[in-house]
């Protein structure tokens, strides 16, 4: 009989979220989801099996809890939803991830379909590009002040 679970899985999961929701997934480490989430690296592997396993849950929580209850209202004019997860998650794993990719391709279809409109994913997108200087990123790290060319005022 193996031992018994000394943590909740959920609070795990929902750190790890927030955690690769602010830094993207190359961004965090083992130790620093260690760290976040207070739990042993030896019980992360035993639950999740690997860091991905572990991002794989956060993301699919996020979607189940943060983005398919709210999919209608998302495209509403001046809406910009705290979907970060899903939003890195397209761009920074699913090129790489078929798993990733299935799931970030079948909620933005839910989104279109929830919307009648094929345009709001790319809205959507837009919105929080322009969106996330707002949420603490620091400038030195905003792609768009650092982009080429990008000239001192």
């Amino acid at each position: 009989m193996g031992r018994r679970r000394s943590f909740d899985e959920d609070e795990v999961v929902e750190a790890a979220a927030e955690l690769f929701a602010r830094r993207s997934y190359e961004g965090v480490s083992i130790d620093d989801l260690v760290k976040a989430v207070g739990v042993h690296r030896n019980s992360l592997y035993g639950v999740f099996g690997s860091k991905r396993g572990l991002y794989l849950a956060a993301l699919r929580r996020h979607v189940e809890r943060e983005v398919r209850p709210h999919l209608a209202r998302a495209a509403r004019e001046g809406q910009v939803p705290n979907w970060d997860l899903l939003l890195l998650a397209a761009v920074d794993r699913a090129p790489e991830d078929p798993d990733v990719a299935e799931l970030v391709s079948s909620v933005f279809a839910e989104l279109d379909v929830a919307t009648g409109d094929p345009v709001a994913t790319e809205v959507l997108l837009g919105r929080w590009l322009r969106g996330r200087p707002d949420r603490g990123v620091p400038a030195e790290l905003d792609a768009l002040e650092t982009a080429p060319g990008k000239e001192e005022v």
